[in-house]
């Protein structure tokens, strides 16, 4: 994986253009109206979904795979933020808690038991009262049940991506215990689901 993306970057550099994802413009507003002062992007990339949050006076700390990307996060953005070098699957990177935390596009191109690891992480950075808000691609994609099947509702696309596809049952099953309370649908390249989830008072 982290070959795939590091090729990805240094071939392609700012593949998805400079502007914000709809799911971060919509996170950005969530946060803002929840306060939220500091935050984490598992999976930050080049950083073009990071500056609109910065712009918003939150401060961001990323974690990303590729080291291209990392670079090229400072040549754009500048070296405001802090960004971890290194595979989300390896987290945690720092002991901060982080009042939000935004995850794009990045959980269904880990395995299961990754998928899990991710939700636990995330939510263990978490401040208590904190918001963390995850994108996922849903089975209404047309990728859905294309390519090589590897294990239930997840494909091989093409080499080097293997991509799970989510409904309402299988995000209320992985996150309900990480305080799941809303759950909308929003269009871009793809059809994802915006899961945002809530660390309770009572949490540990």
């Amino acid at each position: 994986m982290a070959e795939f993306w590091e090729e990805s970057f240094v071939e392609k550099q700012t593949m998805w253009g400079f502007e914000p994802s709809r799911s971060a413009v919509l996170t950005k507003d969530f946060f803002v109206q929840k306060s939220v002062k500091n935050m984490l992007i598992p999976g930050i990339g080049y950083g073009r979904n990071a500056q609109i949050f910065t712009d918003n006076g939150i401060a961001v700390t990323g974690i990303e795979i590729s080291k291209t990307a990392i670079e090229l996060a400072r040549k754009l953005y500048g070296s405001g933020m802090t960004i971890h070098h290194g595979s989300v699957v390896d987290m945690p990177f720092d002991d901060h808690q982080y009042d939000g935390i935004f995850c794009y596009a990045l959980i269904h191109l880990l395995d299961a038991d990754e998928r899990e690891k991710l939700i636990r992480d995330c939510y263990n950075q978490l401040s208590k009262g904190g918001h963390m808000v995850f994108t996922a691609i849903s089975k209404e994609a047309h990728t859905y049940g294309k390519g090589q099947l590897v294990s239930k509702d997840r494909y091989e696309i093409f080499e080097g991506v293997k991509m799970y596809f989510y409904d309402r049952e299988s995000i209320h099953a992985a996150f309900d215990k990480a305080g799941l309370f809303e759950i909308t649908e929003v269009n871009e390249s793809f059809p994802f689901f915006l899961i945002k989830c809530r660390k309770g008072e009572q949490a540990g």
